[in-house]
């Protein structure tokens, strides 16, 4: 039975991915609003009614702007570690959420995939990248990363696709108009992951198996797409992994659909 994921949205304005695997269909965060996560599913060839939970990485709202809705009208279960939980509950319209709580390092299975959440280092309360596997295929989603551990390594190193952050071009990030504070956030080891970063965490977990990668969260203004694009390609080219397809996925539309062979 075929993996299918597709990346509904990525940036600052809202993350949401979709896996599916035959009657089996997850959402790894929603920080889109139910509407926009509906339209963007039906693009995809999906529908609302075909997801059966959504997986929070962490509780930043570009992760989870849409959960209370969907979880309220449309009945959607929603899983996350306590960290993430806790954090979420502090927001007064979040409160009464049912939750069905996951353990970081604890694999669990939502209908025939199986999950594996493992801890990333972000500035959030509990943050999690997550393996998601049916059969033998198995994807990776890390979508804020400050550093690549060697068990972000470790967890993606056979997946067969890949989304990954490529946030920022450190250049571009040093001549931004930000506070220079901001930017030490950023560049820090619980921030984001830079080009440069992406790409040699891709160089050196890419092998046979791999076939497609998504790059992800780019930054709007200190980030371009042809740069992203070119870290990732020169890098997998010299570590002799011409053969990975490298895409990117975007804030404002889905990205194309990735198929397992």
């Amino acid at each position: 039975m075929a993996v299918r994921m597709c990346v509904l949205a990525s940036g600052s304005s809202g993350n949401c991915t979709l896996v599916s695997a035959g009657e089996t269909s997850i959402l790894i965060d929603a920080g889109l609003s139910c509407r926009e996560i509906e339209r963007r599913l039906g693009l995809a060839g999906f529908t609302l009614g075909q997801i059966q939970a959504v997986c929070l990485s962490h509780e930043h709202s570009d992760h989870t702007a849409g959960i209370g809705v969907l979880q309220r009208r449309h009945g959607l279960p929603l899983y996350a570690n306590g960290g993430t939980i806790e954090a979420l509950g502090r927001d007064p319209k979040l409160q009464s959420l049912g939750w069905r709580t996951f353990q970081t390092g604890s694999a669990f299975t939502v209908g025939s995939l199986h999950i594996e959440p493992f801890s990333v280092p972000h500035d959030a309360f509990e943050p999690v990248g997550f393996v998601i596997r049916h059969g033998d295929v198995r994807v990776g989603i890390v979508t804020d990363m400050g550093m690549a551990t060697h068990l972000i390594r470790e967890r993606l190193r056979i997946c067969r696709a890949i989304v990954i952050e490529a946030n920022h071009d450190e250049g571009l990030l040093r001549a931004a108009r930000r506070p220079w504070q901001l930017k030490q956030r950023i560049l820090g080891r619980q921030g984001h992951l830079s080009n440069d970063g992406a790409a040699q965490l891709l160089a050196e977990i890419a092998g046979p198996a791999l076939q497609q990668v998504f790059l992800a969260h780019l930054s709007a203004d200190c980030n371009r797409q042809d740069l992203a694009l070119n870290f990732a390609r020169q890098r997998l080219d010299a570590a002799g992994q011409a053969h990975v397809r490298v895409s990117l996925s975007h804030p404002d539309r889905i990205s194309e659909v990735w198929i397992s062979d």
